[in-house]
């Protein structure tokens, strides 16, 4: 088992909360009553209904998470509806800042208070009453990571329960978002060595760990679940043969189309926002019937993987301008922040509350800007880990580093797998540099602390480095 650091100023176990960590647990608590009063019942978006529906009915299919159907299902008696789920995400959210501000007050009294402040951010705050699987995701995550934090410097038997129910956590996660596989093992390692970032271990652990979440997800959907096959992977290879078909100026789908149809196809369908103009959006919903008819069904089979391989051998460029210009719109342009198209409806009673009204408001005012470009959050996650990694050593440098790490290659995943640009799918990384730059405000803080000044090191005292638990 490893050791504790003797310099991480952390691990010392203090007799009774601090000042710092009164002030931010009260501040959590304040910030929990608001999200209830701002949010409830929570928002059933679209893709949520459905999810609602299979989870009610019993019945899943694999284009939404059968895991958060089943999740659904478990806790829907609670509060039935979207109450449930967003009462579990606010939930969560909150006792993750909670223990992070009990950490952070440990070491600053004002960095205990500013943690919940934090974790009242727009993009972060925004996103909490919206029942989307993307948010349930990241808060999970989150609370995942935290854990491990929290845990690392508990006794052996304290510490071994928390961190299986971290990794729980992040096997649950890859369940919802079946993309989060390539940044899962980042964050797994982390939940087993939480005391330090080696990358060379982290390294070593990533393969094993990507191929036993990769069997786990087809494992848990269509042997535990028996989820129905609906083929949504099969979205990524429409929306590449559309844009490849764009870029190269010639029809690359295994179907033929009238004149009309082929000039649509390389000029107006492509949309970089979303894979949809060719599902259910003007004029080009011809393309889906297609794939689609029945009794030549190309969509969900080997023809359209077949098309696909072809394509991206004969047109690599095009491909390659295709994913780029998606990226650019995902990172560096305006899009669809929170579904505001609903709220509009007279009907409409969340839209209208008097506590939610000046939320959206805000989110008018801030939607176009730089805050809700998730190309920001990515290069403040980068940032971040960059300034704890001379703490990598200590338990918040190590929490930073990994999460900024993780939440950049989920991110950076959509370069490839990505067929819409909504900026709830940067979600993760939103929380990830959030929590992440308060842990490098710790590790500075005990970076700075113990560096040499005169022959002597201040910082954490003899007695209070002879008190840490070894681990």
């Amino acid at each position: 088992m490893a050791a504790v650091e003797d310099s991480d100023p952390i691990a010392a176990k203090a007799p009774a909360l601090s000042r710092g960590a009164w002030l931010g647990l009260l501040t959590t608590a304040a910030g929990y009553a608001l999200t209830v009063l701002v949010f409830y019942p929570g928002y059933s978006t679209i893709d949520a209904r459905y999810v609602y529906a299979d989870a009610m009915a019993w019945r899943f299919g694999d284009w939404q998470s059968p895991a958060m159907a089943v999740l659904w299902r478990v806790i829907d008696p609670i509060a039935p509806g979207a109450a449930s789920i967003f009462l579990l995400t606010a939930t969560l959210y909150w006792l993750t800042f909670g223990m992070l501000a009990l950490l952070a007050g440990r070491r600053s009294p004002w960095l205990g208070f500013a943690t919940p402040l934090v974790a009242l951010m727009p993009p972060a705050f925004f996103f909490l009453g919206m029942v989307w699987r993307d948010v349930l995701f990241a808060v999970i995550w989150l609370t995942a990571a935290v854990l491990a934090f929290f845990a690392a410097d508990r006794t052996e038997r304290l510490r071994a329960p928390m961190q299986v129910v971290a990794l729980l956590l992040i096997a649950f996660g890859v369940l919802l978002r079946p993309n989060a596989v390539l940044a899962a093992p980042i964050l797994a390692a982390y939940a087993i060595w939480p005391m330090r970032f080696d990358l060379k271990r982290t390294a070593i652990a990533f393969i094993p760990a990507l191929l036993l979440f990769s069997a786990f997800i087809p494992f848990v959907y269509y042997n535990v679940l028996r989820a129905e096959r609906q083929n949504p992977q099969h979205s990524i290879l429409v929306f590449d043969l559309g844009g490849i078909t764009h870029f190269a100026g010639a029809n690359q789908f295994p179907a033929a189309w009238s004149a009309d149809e082929t000039t649509l196809l390389t000029s107006k369908c492509y949309d970089p926002v979303r894979w949809d103009s060719y599902w259910h959006v003007a004029p080009c919903p011809f393309v889906m019937r297609r794939l689609e008819r029945p009794g030549d069904t190309i969509f969900g089979t080997p023809r359209l993987v077949e098309a696909w391989w072809h394509a991206i051998a004969a047109h690599p460029f095009a491909y390659l301008s295709h994913r780029a210009t998606f990226m650019w719109q995902f990172l560096a342009r305006s899009n669809l922040v929170l579904p505001v198209w609903d709220w509009l409806n007279p009907a409409s009673s969340y839209g209208h509350s008097p506590y939610f009204t000046p939320i959206l408001a805000l989110h008018d005012a801030l939607q176009p800007t730089p805050l809700f470009r998730p190309g920001l959050w990515l290069v403040l996650a980068v940032a971040v880990g960059l300034f704890a990694w001379p703490a990598r050593t200590t338990r918040a440098g190590a929490f930073d580093i990994t999460v900024s790490a993780c939440a950049t290659v989920y991110v950076m995943s959509f370069a490839v797998l990505g067929v819409a640009a909504d900026f709830r799918y940067a979600y993760w990384c939103v929380l990830a540099t959030l929590a992440g730059g308060v842990a490098a405000t710790l590790a500075r803080r005990h970076d700075l602390a113990n560096a040499p000044s005169g022959g002597q090191e201040s910082g954490v005292s003899s007695s209070a480095s002879a008190s840490a638990p070894r681990m």
